[in-house]
């Protein structure tokens, strides 16, 4: 895939969890090349460091204006940051009519689209500029009901699962392929939201804009899809919120529909009730039930990820240590470890499906 380049817009939010978009693509893109960030809280700043102290080399600018300036031109100017209900707010409007009258396509992954701004979108057609909402829903005669293919699919299939949202799924399960890929096998990964299309995943639908009726079609015709065409020694599934949150539990077609062969579960040791939810009487599972309750649906957890984020490294060793021992299996750190030690677990399942064909 020939790579476009693009700035990405943050609004001030590039330091926070608002922009896990933006995050995925400093971690990495197979789509973009990314030339910038436009964030004037963290300009002057290189974007990795913000992130999480390394540098990669992508510079942040107060304005589209200060990027300009460089005398560097991109095609696209995308939208990083998740907004409160999706929304594209005045203040978002603002810049994107700036980047339209600068020449740029816009991506968008908000729940609202550019497309349905009358403003935005007439401004596009004058300028002959792209709009990519990459939310906006397929047409129902694009779709597909579950059909009992994924039977076909004879590689193993990974679920990377949550105990809650904004876990570090998507991160985690990119990783995975990055790492089995490293170790030698054909792995690939089915992306599940828009920060996966945006990173490049050439497989996968977008989970939360998808007709409930569709879902586990879509998700079984895009498992299958990819098992025909990359033919890979494994495909790693990103997963979406979790099998208990009572904002959006999701999980099971994960585990039923896509006929997971095995689940690896991400979890924060310190988080305690649901993002975003602490005023409700809910509260995070501890991770042996989570997993009795996994394999209930279908599938063995075979590894815990533990996403650290603002705790001390030494409790997020103690943790995963103390998991590790009460449920008998790895638990590794993705971002401070990477996930070589999980190499051998997935070396087995591929050998297993091998030997069945």
């Amino acid at each position: 895939m020939e790579k476009s380049t693009a700035i990405v817009l943050t609004g001030g939010y590039l330091a926070s969890s608002n922009a896990k978009t933006a995050h995925g693509l400093i971690r990495g893109t197979d789509r973009f090349k990314i030339l910038g960030f436009v964030d004037d809280k963290s300009a002057g700043r290189d974007a990795g460091e913000v992130l999480d102290g390394k540098n990669r080399s992508i510079p942040v600018y107060a304005t589209v204006a200060d990027f300009l300036k460089t005398g560097q031109r991109a095609k696209y100017c995308v939208i990083g940051v998740a907004t409160k209900g999706g929304v594209i707010p005045e203040s978002l409007r603002v810049l994107l009519k700036e980047a339209l009258e600068n020449g740029f396509s816009l991506v968008n992954g908000l729940h609202e689209y550019i497309s349905d701004i009358p403003e935005l979108a007439s401004l596009a057609k004058e300028k002959g500029l792209e709009i990519i909402d990459v939310r906006k829903p397929k047409k129902a005669t694009e779709l597909h009901f579950w059909s009992g293919q994924i039977k076909e699919v004879k590689c193993p299939k990974i679920a990377v699962l949550g105990t809650d949202c904004a876990l570090g799924k998507r991160t985690t399960t990119r990783f995975l392929v990055e790492t089995m890929r490293e170790a030698g096998f054909k792995a690939e990964m089915i992306y599940t939201g828009q920060t996966g299309w945006m990173q490049g995943a050439k497989y996968g639908f977008v989970f939360d804009s998808t007709l409930n009726d569709f879902i586990s079609g879509e998700m079984e015709h895009a498992v299958v899809k990819c098992y025909e065409e990359a033919k890979p020694d494994i495909i790693f599934i990103e997963g979406q919120s979790a099998l208990r949150n009572p904002s959006g539990p999701a999980g099971a077609e994960w585990i039923v529909s896509a006929d997971a062969d095995a689940v690896v579960l991400q979890h924060h040791p310190a988080r305690k009730q649901y993002k975003d939810m602490e005023y409700y009487p809910a509260y995070l599972p501890e991770l042996r039930d989570e997993v009795a309750l996994i394999k209930m649906y279908g599938a063995p957890t075979v590894a815990i990820t533990l996403n650290t984020s603002k705790m001390a490294e030494s409790d997020a060793r103690a943790a995963a240590a103390r998991y590790e021992k009460e449920l008998g299996m790895p638990v590794v750190l993705p971002l401070e470890d990477g996930l070589k030690a999980l190499v051998p677990v997935f070396e087995k399942l591929i050998a297993k499906s091998v030997a069945k064909v």
